[in-house]
Formats: structure tokens, sequence, C-alpha cells
């Protein structure tokens, strides 16, 4: 008998010791086996070309150089390290360079996601912890700065986590990844907001006040550390200022497909994780306060713009490890035991394979951000100012051509946004005509679905001169007939 359930442990420290090596490399093939699901987001061309601008100008900027409408106003490139590493990428191997370089961040922050939950559970609940995480994350893994950032963002919450669960002192450690963090993305604010938690609930724990004392004599120096340590970037602190200069848009942000409130009109992912962990909770699962308060934080962050579904997914297991691990049973460290023989190889070979596979394919971003025919049959490099749909921006900077718009609204801010919205919809039509002609505009560049585009094509002034499933190019007649 005692020899059968030897076997068992053995059996179970062997999968959770294997565990984070399949489930990253299952997550790294999962992702290179769909690159137009990576490289589905127009930011994608904006953000290598930045990459290469910081290249050529061995700076980064602090002024707008890409757009024609804002040439010249405050910007900072605040994910510049993110935009620098895709710029190489690309050099080094185009598209598919792109591909593995997100689908090797994305693998490697499952993996470890994956390794800090068999801290404190068994592996069949840290793997559907992490199951959930991926299916609510899925929709938004795109070759963007936010899944490079994923790796550290789970490894530094999982540092703070664990000195919760320990009730020891902050993790001095950790720091160095909150530097990365600030000039990866810029949602390192939310890395440093997780340090209240932490403090919080030392307090809690706390059996008097001199304990109390104590507990923020120890955890004061260290968040005045991790907030130098998130200002250490080419910008210093104008770097954390960018998520409220971003939040200041206000309603404007619901004009913008990432911003835009979840929707449970029909059934999706998000709803049907969230519907499964309310019946979880449901069973019986209690949370201490402050980590009911973190999950509920993470939550309605994730309500509030579908784009933060990714801290729900991927932070909010690490708060509720040790309180399922009091309910499941704990994992006794099993996350500790060596690996099996051999699975080390296999998943260098899987990763090999699949790394093959996708270099020997086409690759390439989705068409409908990509309006290269209408640009090149309408020469619209030399057409002027053009006035471009907010999907194509991202390309019009990445194809050497200043844009009206593309998808950095922090730089235009909330009234040349929601101005724009309503001028192509049409709920304005006076305000788009002020528009073309306060600007200049020589060529409109729009999705054939835009409203806008009925009415140029009954405007006296406009003569449609391009047209594809993918964009169509109206021109001012003056213009067409200069170029005949």
């Amino acid at each position: 008998m005692h020899g059968q359930i030897a076997r068992i442990d053995a059996k179970l420290f062997s999968v959770a010791a294997a565990m984070p090596l399949l489930v990253g490399v299952s997550v790294y093939t999962l992702m290179v086996a769909y690159p137009p699901h990576l490289l589905s987001d127009p930011d994608t061309y904006w953000q290598i070309a930045a990459g290469r601008w910081i290249f050529q100008h061995d700076a980064v900027p602090w002024t707008d150089p890409f757009s024609f409408t804002m040439r010249g106003a405050p910007w900072i490139a605040f994910e510049w390290l993110s935009e620098l590493i895709y710029a190489a990428a690309f050099a080094a191997a185009g598209w598919t360079g792109i591909v593995v370089l997100a689908a090797a961040a994305i693998g490697l922050a499952f993996g470890l996601l994956s390794h800090l939950l068999l801290r404190a559970l068994k592996p069949v609940p840290a793997l559907v912890l992490t199951l959930a995480a991926l299916t609510l994350v899925t929709p938004h893994m795109l070759a963007r700065p936010h899944v490079l950032v994923l790796p550290v963002m789970v490894a530094w919450t999982g540092a703070l986590v664990r000195a919760m669960d320990r009730q020891s002192g902050p993790p001095y450690l950790a720091l160095p990844l909150l530097v990365l963090w600030a000039n990866l993305h810029g949602s390192v604010i939310a890395g440093l907001g997780l340090i209240g938690p932490a403090v919080l609930e030392a307090l809690v724990l706390g059996k008097n006040r001199r304990a109390w004392a104590s507990i923020i004599l120890r955890w004061a120096p260290f968040t005045v550390l991790a907030i130098f340590a998130c200002c250490l970037t080419p910008y210093g602190y104008h770097s954390l200022l960018i998520p409220l200069k971003t939040l200041g848009l206000g309603d404007a942000l619901n004009l913008i497909q990432e911003w835009k409130p979840q929707n449970f009109a029909h059934l999706r992912a998000f709803e049907i994780v969230l519907l499964l962990g309310i019946f979880a909770a449901s069973r019986g699962l209690t949370l201490p306060p402050l980590r009911t308060l973190v999950v509920l934080g993470l939550l309605h962050l994730a309500l509030a713009h579908t784009r933060n579904a990714d801290l729900l997914a991927m932070l909010a297991p690490l708060y509720l490890a040790a309180p399922l691990a009091r309910k499941f049973g704990s994992s006794h460290n099993a996350g500790r035991q060596p690996l099996v023989p051999g699975l080390g190889v296999a998943a260098i070979v899987a990763t090999v394979v699949a790394t093959v596979h996708v270099a020997t394919q086409p690759v390439a971003p989705a068409v409908g951000n990509t309006p290269q025919a209408a640009i090149e049959a309408a020469g619209l490099a030399k057409s002027g100012p053009v006035f471009n749909d907010y999907s194509f921006g991202g390309y019009l900077i990445y194809a050497g051509i200043p844009p009206f718009i593309d998808g950095r609204g922090e730089l235009y801010g909330a009234d040349f946004i929601r101005d724009y919205s309503r001028a192509i919809a049409l709920r304005d039509i006076p305000g788009l005509v002020k528009m073309l002609d306060d600007y200049g505009i020589g060529a409109t560049l729009l999705t054939p679905d835009t409203p806008a585009v009925a009415l140029l094509d009954r405007m006296p002034g406009w003569q449609r001169v391009y047209s594809d499933d993918v964009a169509v190019v109206h021109k001012r007649r003056s213009a067409v007939s200069t170029h005949n």
C-alpha cells in the first residue's frame, strides 16, 4: 500500500515538474500555428516604424514625427523598448520574426504562470486556472508591446503574492522587473499598484500596532525604490503618467475597439469563464478580504475595457492559488521536482519544428489593415494629406505616409477622436466637410463600409479613383484633372 502511494506521489511530482514546460511549448506552438491572429492589429505597423525611427535617430522621440495633423505635438514612445525589439525582429526575419517573438513571449508567460501556480496547487487545479487564463487572453494575443511584458508582469506579481503567502518581507530582488516593465509597456503603474494589497494584507494579519509600525518600515523603502524603478526610462516619470492620460480620453475611449467595455449581447469566452468562476465561488470557496478586493478590482478593469482581460487572466490566478490550495490540497512544492527524462529534448524538438513550420509559410499581417494596393494604385504617396480610416493609420506610418489619425489615442486627444468618429460616421456632415477643407486633404483612404464613402461618391468636388475589398480612395477632382 505504501509503495502504491509512493508511486502515485512520484507520478504527481513528475507531472507538476513537466507541466510548465509543456504549457509553455504548447502555447507557443498554438500561437505560431496561426500567424494571422497575432498580426491582426494595425498598431503593429506603426510600432515597427517607431522602433525603426529610434534606431535611425539613436534617440527616443519627444514629439510626434509621423502624422501631419499632430506633427511636432508632445508625444513619447513610452513602449520604446518593445518597439525597438519588434523592429529588430522584423529586420532580422520579417513578419516571421515578429510572430516567433510574440509567440515566444506568450508561451514563456504561460509556462511561468503554471510554474508559479504549482507552488501552491496540485497539477489539475493549476492547469484549470492556466487554461481559463489562456481562454481569456487569446482574443488579445497580438504582436504588440503588451505581450512582451506578460512574462515580466507574471514574475513581478508572483514575487509579491509569494511574499503575501509567506508573510515575509518585500521582494527586493524583483525590483529590476519593474525597470524592464516600465520600458516595455505603459501598464507598469498597475504593477506599482499591486504593492498596496501586499502591504494592506500584512497589516491586516499584524497582531498589534507595534507590528504595524514594523511592517510599514519594511515596506516603505521598497515602495520608494519601486517608484524610482518605474522612472528609470528615457522619459523619467512621464512614462507613469501615460495611462492617466489615456484614461483621460473619457467616453472617447469607447470609440476604440480594444477600449470598449465587455459586450454580453452574445455568449463569448469572457462570459463563459466569468460564469464558471461565479459557480466555483458558490461552491464554498472563500478568499481573504484583501485578495477578494484585488480580484474584484481586476474584474472591474476587465469589464470596463476589453483589453484589461489580460490583467484579470494572468494575475487573478496568482491571488487565488493559496486559497484554492486550502480547499483542494497543497502541491507540497511538487513544482521543484526534476523533469522527467527526455522531456527537455522533446520540448526543444517541438519548438524547433513549430518555428521551422512558420518560417516556411507565407506570413503577412491581416489584409484588412493593409491598404497597400490602394496606396500604390492611387499614388497616395504623392497626393498630399490623406484622410484615412483609423485602422489604416498604422500602415500609412509604416509606408512613410503621414496619417490623419492612427492608434495613438493619447496623442490625438478626446475631442479630435470624437470629432473624427462623428465625421466619418456622417453624424456630423458639416464637420466632415470642414475637416477635409481645413486640413487641405488631397485624398481619402477609407474602408468600403464607412458611411463617409457614400457621401464622397456624391460630393461634386470629389471623385472615386480606386476601390477594392479593403479600401476606397477618393481624390479632389482638381487634383485628378491635374494628374491627367
